[in-house]
Parts: C-alpha cells; structure tokens; sequence
C-alpha cells in the first residue's frame, strides 16, 4: 500500500515526533511510505534515513499556491492509496483524487479543516466524542492511539549532569509552554529536597521557567536539557517520570515512561486521565495543584513497593496495547477496510 504523509507542523512538538515516528514504522513495515512536509532539515533527515523519501511545501495561508502545487507533483509521482494528513493546516491542504484521504487528530480542533478529508483518525476516544459532537459523522471516525518504543541511545550520565549520590531524579520531555505545567511541577519539588529535575524540550516559557527556579531556590536541582532527540537516554537514567500538563488531548510520554520500565506520576488532564489507571500503572494528580503532585512523587519515592507495582503494571499495558507494530497493524487494517480490501 503507498502512503502518502503530510505535515505542516512547527519546528519541534509531540505530534511532529509521531508524524516522523509513525511515517518511519509504516516503511518499516512494509508500506511503500513517502512525505510532504513544511522545510525542515533535521526532519527531513530523520524521515529519509529511516526510507521515507520526503519533498516539501510552504503549507502558508489561503494565499499560498505553491502548497497545492507540490502536493499535486507528489500525487502524480507516487500514486498513493491513501494520503494522510496531521492537524488542521495540512489537512487543509488535503489534495484531490481517487485517494483514501484521511486525518490525524491529536487535538480536539474546528472540524471546519478538514472537509477534504473522508476519515478522521482519532488517537483517544474523548477526541472522538468532539468529532461527533460536532457534527461528524460516526462511521466516518475511528480511535486508533499513540505507540512508544526505547530508542537505542545509551543512559545518561547523572554524575555529569550534576546528579549527587541518592538523589532522585525526575524526568519530563515535552515542550516548554504554560499548559505543560513545568511551573507546577517546580513548585512541587521545592518541598522534596532530594529531587532532581530533568526537563527536555524547548519553547516560549524557557526564559520564565529559568527564572521561576531561580526564585524558587532550586535552581541547582533543575537541568534544562533543551529540545532533544535521545530522549531515551534520560529515560533510562531517571527514577520517575512527571507528566504535569494542565492540558494534554493523549500525552505520548506516558507510553514511553511504561515502555522504559519507568514508575509514572501523571495529572488528571484529558489523555491521561483516559489511558491510566490511578494506582495501578501510575498515580494520576489533580492538573494545576504542586501540593498533590508533591505528594504523590513523595508516594513513589518512600512508599515500599509503590514504584515497583507501578513499572509492573505499565509495562504490562505497554506490551499488550501500545507497541510499534500494533499501531501500524491498526492503521493498516483500518487502511484497507476504508478502500474495501481484504485485510
């Protein structure tokens, strides 16, 4: 089957990591997989050495007409029996012809993007319920969720980092904007003296988060570790991973804390409160409050056996849910089911 994916996304974010993460699994796989992005060098790169042959587009306002061009040369050229689109502006853009056209929705946006489109693609059932809602059909939208996978980079050092002897330190990637909730989880380390924090990701609240750990005293426990793509070796190298966000339609971090084997302490925003079982495969807090978050980390750290139940548990979910070549399974099938092939 040929797949054609296309993104019009910023230089850095969740869901630009999935568009090259999954793009990359359907070669992998298989699938004659190709891609039309905004200009981007590292992506392109990315997307090419894992076999995904990439050509690009501006993907601007309703005055760019170069994006419909390039979209109509990749439609000549490759053919493709499906073309799937990321987010409202590239499905905007979502090209005519005999294709299956369908979108990826990470986020609960104005249905009035994607009109083009015969099918949305859900990643949790709270995003499908805002679909209908809003006046999409039912047969029409399908729930098919997020996977993780350990990359291959080595463990952080903790000693180079600054990490002392018995700290415990406490993981977060994810961007660096108001609704991730890093100020609350800053606050919530104030009272836990022993907790390192490591946040990876970059965006419009460094500066203010810089300076709140100044304020707040801790700035020689947190290490900015800018936008990176070997997050797992921070993976393995922490004791737990904090997803404080005040707003997360999936929060992809938490298959990756399940997948590393890592105990996960998590808000009760939309995603997670959808996919964690609270107590179970992590402990789930209220969003925007650093005295539970507080708590709960000082649960996993001190609690005898807590951490341990919670690996147990998520790393069970992972493997039979959110693996790699069960997403790609599920795309697939859905693929083919759409365009009224055997499966």
């Amino acid at each position: 089957m040929r797949i054609l994916s296309i993104l019009a996304g910023a230089a850095n974010g969740g869901a630009e990591t999935f568009f090259v993460t999954l793009a990359k699994a359907l070669a992998e796989a298989g699938e004659e997989s190709r891609a039309v992005i905004r200009p981007n060098l590292p992506r392109r790169a990315d997307l090419e050495a894992g076999g995904v042959p990439v050509s690009e587009a501006p993907f601007g306002s309703w005055l760019d007409f170069r994006t419909g061009a390039a979209l109509r040369r990749a439609i000549a050229e490759f053919s493709p029996d499906v073309v799937l689109s990321y987010m409202s502006r590239a499905s905007a853009f979502m090209p005519d012809g005999p294709h299956l056209k369908a979108a990826r929705l990470g986020g609960f946006y104005d249905l009035k993007y994607f009109r083009k489109c015969d099918h949305l693609i859900c990643i949790t059932e709270g995003i499908r319920r805002h679909v209908i809602a809003g006046g999409w059909p039912e047969d029409r939208c399908s729930v098919i969720a997020n996977f993780a996978e350990r990359d291959t980079s080595p463990a952080a050092d903790r000693a180079a980092l600054g990490v002392p002897e018995g700290a415990t330190v406490v993981f977060t990637p994810s961007r660096l904007h108001t609704v991730k909730g890093f100020d609350v989880l800053m606050r919530a380390a104030t009272g836990l003296p022993q907790v390192h924090l490591w946040i990876a990701g970059s965006g419009p609240e460094e500066a203010s988060l810089k300076a709140l750990a100044v304020e707040l005293g801790i700035a020689d426990r947190v290490r900015f570790l800018g936008w990176r793509r070997d997050t797992g070796a921070f993976f393995r190298s922490c004791d737990i991973v904090a997803f404080p966000s005040r707003h997360e339609p999936f929060g992809t971090v938490t298959l990756e804390a399940w997948a590393y084997g890592k105990p996960l302490v998590t808000t009760d925003a939309d995603g997670p409160a959808e996919f964690v079982r609270d107590g179970e495969d992590g402990l789930i807090v209220p969003k925007g409050e650093a005295a539970p978050l507080r708590e709960a980390l000082r649960r996993v750290i001190e609690e005898p056996g807590l951490a341990d139940r919670l690996v147990a548990a998520g790393s069970a979910r992972h493997a039979a849910e959110f693996t790699q070549a069960a997403c790609v399974t599920n795309y697939t099938a859905l693929f083919r089911r759409l365009r009224g092939e055997a499966t």
